[in-house]
């Protein structure tokens, strides 16, 4: 059921008739009810429709760790919606019908905050990530105090792993427990950080892909 207060069209939610409207951000969005085409769609749009599933099926999982991370990015979209925007365009790879997604271009995140450089990852013990990175140092806007996200996929189980704010980024180290059922399986493995006031955040880094012990 649609809603309408003072006017036809201002604050418009849900459904009246062949409009629809929606709060996006603080802003009323309002637009006509799509209708079915009764022309059959071409491979290309069948191609892009698998594509834009693919990606937002697996963004959507993610999507506590998505808020931060493209909250700024497109102040007309949801963060998720800004999120599989980008990712569509630059992490969809293969022919139709074998679409997948290149787990190395994938950005679940995107700010201005500092990433230490390249972080790096040990396989030493059962089940666990040994992550580590470097302090910055010279002109940056990073602090001690800033809080690290990991994020792990396992594309064999199709499962995440997520932690956030799990560590400062002083620590400049942290082993992450992994299901135990993960062993044996090969993993995505990926950093970022946000600030400890949450207004800044870096990109997401991808750490690489690794076969847990």
């Amino acid at each position: 059921m649609g809603k309408l207060f003072a006017g036809p069209f201002c604050d418009l939610t849900g459904k009246t008739g062949n409009n629809v409207g929606r709060w996006v951000k603080g802003k009323n969005i309002f637009a006509i009810k799509p209708h079915k085409s009764s022309v059959p769609p071409t491979q290309l749009m069948l191609d892009q429709r698998f594509k834009f599933g693919l990606i937002t099926s697996w963004v959507s999982r993610i999507s506590k760790l998505v808020k931060p991370g493209f909250d700024d990015y497109d102040a007309g979209m949801t963060p998720v919606n800004a999120c599989v925007g980008y990712n569509l365009k630059r992490a969809v790879t293969g022919v139709s019908p074998n679409f997948t997604i290149d787990y190395s271009k994938v950005l679940y995140s995107r700010g201005k905050l500092d990433l230490p450089n390249t972080p790096v990852i040990a396989i030493t013990v059962a089940a666990k990530l040994d992550y580590s990175w470097l302090a910055v140092t010279g002109d940056t806007n990073a602090k001690p105090t800033d809080k690290v996200t990991f994020m792990v996929y396992n594309p064999d189980k199709d499962k995440f792993v997520t932690l956030q704010g799990a560590v400062v980024r002083s620590a400049l180290a942290y082993s992450l427990q992994l299901p135990g059922d993960f062993s044996g399986d090969t993993v995505e493995a990926y950093f970022s950080m946000v600030s400890a006031d949450g207004k800044l955040v870096t990109d997401s880094y991808y750490v690489g892909s690794f076969l847990v012990l």
